[in-house]
C-alpha cells in the first residue's frame, strides 16, 4: 500500500525522521551509561534518587516520544510511492535491526524499573557492555539505508 498524499512532504518526513531518530538514539546511548553510574551509588540514597529521576525523565519524556515519532515518520516514508524498493534485502535487514533497537528500548525500560524499586540485578560491567548494542545496530541501519548493499 502506498499513500501518494505523502509525496509532497517527503523531504519534511525525512528531516523529521532523522531528528526523531537522533533524539531516540541519544537516549539509547545515554540511559545505559546512567545505569553504570547508578550502580556505583547506594540504593535509597539521595544520589540514587537523583539517578532515578534522571533515568525516568530520559526514558518517558525523551526516548519514548522520540521512538513513537520515529516509527510514525518511518511508516509514512515507507508508504511514499516509489521512494525505495520494498523487496530489496537491505530493507529487511534494516527493519530487523530496528526491531532489535525497539527490543533494546524495552529492556532499558525493564532495567529502569529494577533501579526504581531498588532491585537492580545487573552489574556495572553488564551495563557497560550492553551500552555498545545500540551503536552496533545503528551502524548496521545506516549502512543498509545509505549503501543499500543488497
Amino acid at each position: 500500500m502506498v499513500v501518494e498524499a505523502f509525496l509532497p512532504y517527503t523531504q519534511w518526513l525525512f528531516a523529521l525522521h532523522v531528528i526523531f531518530i537522533i533524539a531516540w538514539m541519544a537516549g539509547l546511548f545515554y540511559l545505559p551509561r546512567l545505569f553504570v553510574y547508578h550502580c556505583q551509588v547506594q540504593p535509597k540514597s539521595e544520589e540514587s534518587n537523583r539517578f532515578k529521576l534522571m533515568e525516568r525523565r530520559l526514558y518517558y519524556f525523551i526516548m519514548a516520544p522520540a521512538l513513537v515519532a520515529s516509527l510514525i515518520t518511518g511508516l509514512c516514508l515507507a508508504l511514499v510511492p516509489k521512494l525505495f524498493d520494498h523487496h530489496a534485502w537491505w530493507w529487511y535487514c534494516k527493519l530487523t535491526a530496528v526491531g532489535f533497537l525497539i527490543a533494546f528500548h524495552g529492556y532499558c525500560g525493564l532495567w529502569l524499573r529494577g533501579f526504581a524499586y531498588d532491585c537492580n540485578k545487573h552489574s556495572e560491567k553488564f551495563y557497560r557492555v550492553v551500552n555498545e548494542i545500540p551503536t552496533i545496530l545503528m551502524i548496521i541501519i545506516v549502512i543498509m539505508v545509505i549503501v543499500q548493499p543488497f
